[in-house]
């Protein structure tokens, strides 16, 4: 991917057996992926993970948004504690590799 800007696509994920699509970014997609291949799990493990976390909050987001957060909160919280930097440059190294 050139550029992270990129109107969101649909993707297809199962939930518990249920199939559903999610709009996202495609470096939001990309991330997602990535996070789960870090984890061992599958995308759609990962994705029923977030879901299950969503609904139990307070104000539950919709999907999209809910895995957005989950990625900011998670994959670069991560990355700053290891002393990485939160840059689009730092993005594109973990989507690289």
């Amino acid at each position: 991917m050139s550029t992270p800007y990129h109107p969101p696509k649909k993707y297809s994920v199962r939930i518990e057996g249920h199939r559903t699509s999610v709009s996202l970014e495609p470096v939001f997609w990309d991330l997602l992926r990535h996070a789960a291949a870090r984890r061992g799990l599958a995308v759609n493990t990962l994705v029923a993970s977030i879901d299950a976390d969503r609904i139990r909050s307070e104000t539950p987001p919709g999907l999209a948004g809910a895995i957005r957060v989950w990625l900011a909160t998670h994959e670069l919280a991560a990355r700053q504690e290891k002393g990485g930097e939160i840059a689009p440059t730092a993005l594109k190294d973990d989507l690289t590799d």
